[in-house]
């Protein structure tokens, strides 16, 4: 009697296991409590509301006004429609282009060769220099724009080769809806951008890599499986899971960046004009977009994923 009370009291591995995780996400959901609930709830008020400071009010208050932020918003504020616009076609153009430079180099990094974690904190290196701080130093940085500008104007007086063959080629394709080269010149202009912006998802990708068993390989060459056909039987769908997670980290990190113009123009709102409810309307606007963006993006990508056990 006493060993089947005791019995009730063990811990199986799975519920050590969910013991852990509660453990592991402790800290964050305390931490949301205590710091960002109160002021996510404000946030969601003030879109609502007018928010005005001074008289006798110590602090702020928020005067009810309905929908009134969110149609100025949508039908009066000339700007942020646009900005939204072009921000998701700018994303619909560089986040393919960021995740297969991401994949193709966490190949290329997951390779034995001489020197190869130095290659791989080479590549990470753009990660820790597109922090707050290090970007606001090279945007404020007038010696490096001095730079930057003495190179674009170099890079105007050479480039009659490379407009005259950019020229040729869209020639021989003609006024096509959607011109492939175009694209491709536009994602070579952006390469700088494009590595910058790579860094967390190459770590993604190569995780996911050295999670294959290297017995698959031999299996597959012994039966005479070339190279190309190895990444996609073999390769790409075992680390599909991991793509669609570095989907969504490129998107979210792609429409919510500092030098966004969506972003920039709440900032303006929020910091420099003090319209708080205004600029929490397209705040909380915007997130809607980006959710419904995921959610979208989400459910097409999740029907690809191929899982094995």
């Amino acid at each position: 009697m006493e060993k089947a009370k005791r019995s009730k009291f063990r811990f199986t591995m799975a519920n050590r296991n969910a013991v852990a995780g509660y453990l592991f996400i402790m800290p964050f959901v305390v931490g949301f409590l205590a710091f960002l609930a109160r002021p996510i709830y404000q946030s969601i008020r003030m879109a609502f509301s007018y928010v005005h400071f001074g008289g006798d009010v110590v602090g702020f208050a928020m005067e009810w006004r309905g929908l009134e932020n969110i149609s100025r918003a949508l039908f009066i504020d000339p700007d942020f429609n646009r900005n939204v616009v072009e921000e998701l076609i700018r994303m619909a153009l560089l986040v393919p282009a960021v995740l297969v430079f991401s994949l193709f180099v966490a190949t290329l990094l997951n390779r034995k060769f001489p020197g190869r974690g130095f290659v791989r904190a080479v590549f990470f290196l753009p990660v820790i220099l597109a922090s707050g701080v290090l970007v606001n130093i090279e945007t404020n940085n007038s010696l490096l724009n001095m730079v930057s500008d003495q190179i674009a104007e170099q890079n105007a007086m050479r480039a009659g080769v490379t407009s005259t063959l950019e020229m040729l080629l869209e020639g021989v394709t003609g006024a096509a809806a959607w011109n492939p080269l175009e694209y491709l010149f536009n994602i070579i202009n952006q390469i700088y951008f494009i590595a910058m912006a790579s860094g967390i998802q190459i770590l993604i990708f190569l995780a996911g890599l050295q999670t294959i068993n290297p017995s698959i390989y031999e299996a597959a060459s012994i039966e005479g499986a070339t190279g190309w056909e190895n990444f996609w039987k073999i390769t790409f769908p075992m680390i599909s899971p991991l793509i669609l997670v570095a989907v969504v980290y490129s998107v979210i990190d792609f429409l919510v960046r500092t030098d966004s113009e969506v972003m920039e123009q709440i900032t303006i709102q929020i910091m420099r004009t003090m319209n708080y409810g205004f600029g929490s309307a397209m705040a909380w606007m915007y997130f809607l977009v980006i959710a419904a963006v995921l959610g979208i993006l989400g459910l097409i990508i999740s029907r690809l994923v191929y899982y094995y056990d």
